[in-house]
């Protein structure tokens, strides 16, 4: 039963107790009336029973004993008057007492049922937190699965990049090679600035590599590749690439002493 239905209802038991209790104070105001009435009577009679009594022989035995029924007799009315009040009063008590303990045991049982009914939307929604959390669980798991797939897979790509780019640079060396030893054999002079551009050439490997770069990795050497196998930094300072493959620069082993890249030694002797 909702609380707008229950409240209609119990305005209406509320509507005839103003008026029962009106006529019941009513009739306990009349009873009272009556009560003192009768009071009043019983001093008059005791009154004059006793200026009677204390005159001689003013009063016979048969007068006495009448007189002393009366005044018995308002007694008895005056006793039932105050009865009859006692139990209207009781009454009219009894009638506020049913109201108000029908008021607090609809009051507790609204309670009971505002508390079950928070009770049952607690657990609803601790059910919905903790499938929530399920959830969440899973899906990061999920996510860091692909995740760990995504980068794995990045991870053999690069391999399968620097494997193709080091077999590229083995390649280059061996043609570097070859070609100086068919130089040796055939006894060429050439001055060291044309042995360096001649390796170069040679084993330049941005003609026979096609790599896919990174956009976000940064690239290096003159051929503008990513960092791959074995690489020798520039000793000029102000070199504005710094880092070569050996392959691109015609190397095999590290150079002793101080390196320069072709173009830091080409100015170097301009200078």
């Amino acid at each position: 039963m909702s609380s707008a239905i229950y409240l209609e209802n119990y305005l209406d038991g509320l509507e005839s107790l103003p008026t029962e209790l009106e006529r019941n104070f009513k009739l306990m105001r009349k009873l009272d009336d009556r009560a003192q009435t009768a009071m009043k009577s019983i001093d008059s009679h005791a009154k004059d029973f006793m200026r009677k009594l204390g005159e001689n022989g003013a009063m016979s035995e048969e007068e006495r004993r009448e007189r002393q029924e009366d005044i018995k007799a308002l007694f008895g009315k005056a006793k039932e008057y105050s009865d009859d009040k006692v139990q209207l009063a009781i009454q009219t008590y009894e009638l506020v007492d049913k109201q108000i303990r029908r008021l607090d045991n609809d009051l507790a049982r609204f309670e009971g049922e505002i508390q079950e009914k928070a009770s049952s939307t607690r657990a609803k929604s601790e059910e919905v937190v903790a499938k929530k959390g399920r959830k969440k669980t899973k899906d990061s798991k999920t996510t860091g699965k692909k995740k760990k797939s995504a980068s794995s897979d990045e991870e053999t790509g690069r391999g399968n990049n620097q494997s193709n780019a080091n077999s590229s640079v083995n390649s280059s060396s061996n043609a570097g090679q070859g070609t100086k030893k068919k130089k040796s054999k055939k006894t060429v002079e050439v001055d060291d600035s044309e042995k360096e551009s001649s390796h170069t050439a040679a084993t330049h490997p941005s003609d026979v590599m096609d790599m896919p770069v990174d956009p976000n990795e940064p690239t290096y050497c003159l051929c503008h590749q990513v960092s791959y196998g074995e690489m020798i930094g520039c000793d000029n300072p102000d070199c504005p690439i710094e880092w070569f493959h050996f392959a691109c620069v015609g190397l095999t082993t590290k150079p002793k002493g101080k390196w320069f890249c072709p173009k830091c030694t080409q100015d170097r002797k301009k200078k």
